[in-house]
């Protein structure tokens, strides 16, 4: 398994936020949501990986390039941090690795032969389900 990708903190912006949804007072007096937003044209990843991050259709990262992350499952403000940044640091693990390119194979003449005699049978079998000729 390859090495984790680690981000620079200097290079996230993490954003305290008030939660959605339900929670009562908690909710409405408390910042306890995280939004993290880290550009990546202006990050220090690989030129390949910024590349292939910007590719994905993704719906966290936006049109100007910034991926924003948003965590408000936690009551605690630190571990909805932990959890952005943690969410930040998959989303790089996924893209950290060019994909192997496909090299097209031609079929054998084997696989060419069984597909026409199947062709073939299937032909006479429908052949013979016509109008009886007397």
């Amino acid at each position: 398994m390859p090495a984790r990708y680690s981000v620079d903190p200097r290079e996230v912006e993490l954003k305290a936020i008030r939660a959605q949804g339900p929670g009562g007072q908690n909710v409405n007096k408390v910042s306890s949501a995280v939004q993290l937003r880290f550009d990546v044209a202006a990050s220090s990843l690989p030129q390949g990986m910024k590349d292939r991050l910007l590719a994905l259709a993704d719906h966290r990262i936006g049109d100007d390039g910034v991926v924003v992350i948003k965590a408000q499952s936690h009551r605690s403000q630190q571990r909805n941090r932990d959890e952005a940044v943690q969410r930040l640091e998959e989303l790089l693990q996924s893209v950290a690795h060019a994909p192997c390119r496909r090299r097209p194979t031609r079929p054998t003449l084997a696989s060419r032969q069984r597909r026409l005699q199947a062709k073939a049978e299937r032909a006479r079998i429908k052949a013979g389900r016509g109008k009886a000729d007397w």
